[in-house]
């Protein structure tokens, strides 16, 4: 892989090993609420893409000390960018997105701010607040976008266009805000040529990074629903590895990698089976990269 990875280009910009700490901060969606759309992506589980992110309260601090307690003894001596994960984080009143990203930055061993959302949730005051938060520690702004087919999007119930991807990446960038896609490969109906063509649209549109997933079926999704009717597979490991080697070599040096892989919790997992064996899924991935 010739690009930098997310853990080498951290230690460049804050001098120390970077973790992540994922919260859901009780956002939710426009593709869910209805004023875009009902039900979300629909290979979106309940809990928004934010398995993984400490919740259950809406006391920021309280929940990023509660992810701190369980990775600090994997990172002493380095430093937290606090992750707004579940669903869209930039979609609320601009009072209450100032009072959650101003909490979110306030403990002193958080050094950066990482934002999942939507690129049809940026209004001008979002990107200004952005802006004024990016000047008091980094922040780095995260587009589900998966592809750019417009076919396949309309598809997945993504609920905008990819134009709108392009405006938000294009606003991000003049604002001097750091941006991250995301891509999937695999989705029904996609070819190799598919993922490529959106690897070399993200970086046309100028991404800083990218984070890949391969799809996998979650219980209790719409997704599942197509699966077990047959109207689509999943890929074998194989076929990603060398899916998203091309995808790679399709994106500039300077495109940082953020994630070559993706997985869902366990228990919800339908398919690819193959994919709940983590360790096995990456060791293959950093092999045949290398």
């Amino acid at each position: 892989m010739k690009q930098k990875t997310v853990s080498e280009y951290y230690r460049e910009k804050f001098g120390c090993k970077v973790y992540k700490l994922s919260i859901d901060a009780g956002f939710t969606c426009p593709n869910r609420d209805g004023k875009v759309g009902v039900g979300g992506c629909i290979f979106c589980s309940g809990d928004g893409s934010g398995e993984f992110a400490s919740g259950g309260s809406r006391d920021i601090p309280h929940l990023l000390e509660a992810a701190k307690s369980r990775v600090e003894k994997k990172i002493k001596n380095g430093k937290y960018i606090a992750y707004l994960q579940a669903f869209t984080n930039t979609y609320a009143p601009i009072d209450k997105l100032r009072e959650i990203y101003y909490s979110a930055i306030s403990p002193e061993y958080i050094v950066g701010l990482a934002i999942g959302t939507r690129p049809d949730c940026l209004g001008d005051d979002v990107l200004e607040l952005l802006s004024e938060i990016n000047r008091i520690k980094p922040v780095s702004v995260e587009l589900g976008l998966q592809t750019v087919n417009e076919k396949t999007a309309e598809y997945i119930n993504r609920g905008y266009s990819t134009a709108v991807y392009y405006e938000a990446v294009k606003a991000l960038k003049e604002r001097g805000i750091e941006v991250v896609t995301h891509i999937i490969l695999g989705l029904p109906g996609e070819s190799a040529d598919d993922w490529v063509s959106t690897a070399k649209g993200v970086a046309e549109a100028g991404t800083d990074g990218v984070k890949f997933h391969f799809l996998y079926v979650s219980r209790g999704t719409r997704l599942e629903k197509d699966y077990l009717e047959g109207k689509f597979r999943c890929l074998e490991l194989e076929e990603y590895a060398e899916g998203l080697k091309k995808c790679l070599d399709a994106l500039p040096c300077d495109t940082v990698i953020h994630r070559i892989t993706g997985d869902g919790a366990k228990k919800d997992l339908v398919a690819p089976l193959w994919s709940g064996d983590k360790k096995r899924v990456l060791n293959y991935l950093n092999n045949y990269l290398r």
